[in-house]
């Protein structure tokens, strides 16, 4: 793959080039490759096959686990988001130790490494909010819940430039990866001034299914707005709003 440079962007084919566009610029690359038919075919590419197996399995995983969440990250993802949750549910499914390889799965994985992943890289969690918090999942009683300590917002939180508010927004999520099903629910503080105020602790609990059967994710982030003569405006970018899975507990 190379990068294209000067005035002139090409998009297309030139003899055995092709040129075009994508989101880290204009490139071009030479054609090539193996025959698809030998591929699904050939003993000679059993492990691509498995490798591509396990792959479309990750990247279908991802996308259950953004859909679920899909409310809450259309305004706290990057644009790469989709690649790097691939990423980690591959390292999921390589945990798989019940399946053969080119056959496991990423219930049968680790999902506890989904802990602590950053839906958006270019807000993270850590880097925007510094006072101390804490997250539990009750799966007999269906309870998510994080908890909140004391704080004043202006020392704990690094805010945008323009944000005068901030929610603290709690979501939760039961998903099937098998059938590609989940139900999702989400709790947020009420718009909070950051100032040198003392806000008090709070309990932002989600109420899921009791005794459920299935895996159980709860993610923790803030969203930040503008007021202007009494009215909220989001920030329209989003790009600095922190969307952080806290928890993950694995179906029984």
């Amino acid at each position: 793959m190379a990068r294209q440079k000067g005035i002139i962007k090409l998009e297309g084919s030139m003899g055995d080039v092709s040129f075009y566009k994508s989101k880290d610029g204009y490139l071009a690359r030479e054609k090539g490759g193996v025959d698809g038919d030998r591929i699904k075919n050939d003993p000679a590419f059993q492990r691509t096959r498995e490798n591509g197996s396990e792959f479309g399995r990750a990247g279908k995983a991802g996308r259950v686990l953004r859909n679920a969440f899909r409310i809450l990250l259309q305004n706290a993802s990057d644009s790469k988001v989709t690649s790097r949750l691939t990423k980690e549910m591959l390292r999921i499914i390589k945990t798989d130790t019940t399946n053969v390889r080119g056959s496991r799965v990423v219930t049968m994985g680790e999902l506890g490494f989904l802990t602590g992943f950053d839906f958006n890289i270019d807000g993270k969690l850590s880097a925007t909010m510094y006072a101390p918090f804490e997250s539990s999942i009750d799966r007999a009683a269906g309870d998510l819940a994080v908890n909140l300590s004391e704080m004043i917002p202006a020392n704990s939180i690094a805010y945008p430039a323009g944000a005068t508010h901030v929610k603290f927004v709690v979501g939760a999520a039961e998903i099937d990866f098998t059938e590609e099903t989940f139900n999702f629910k989400k709790v947020e503080s009420a718009p909070i001034v950051l100032g040198p105020q003392t806000e008090a602790a709070q309990n932002l609990m989600v109420a899921l299914t009791a005794n459920s059967t299935q895996n159980l994710f709860l993610v923790f982030g803030l969203d930040f707005s503008q007021e202007v003569n009494g009215v909220m405006y989001p920030l329209k970018t989003g790009a600095t709003n922190p969307l952080f899975i806290v928890q993950v507990d694995k179906a029984p």
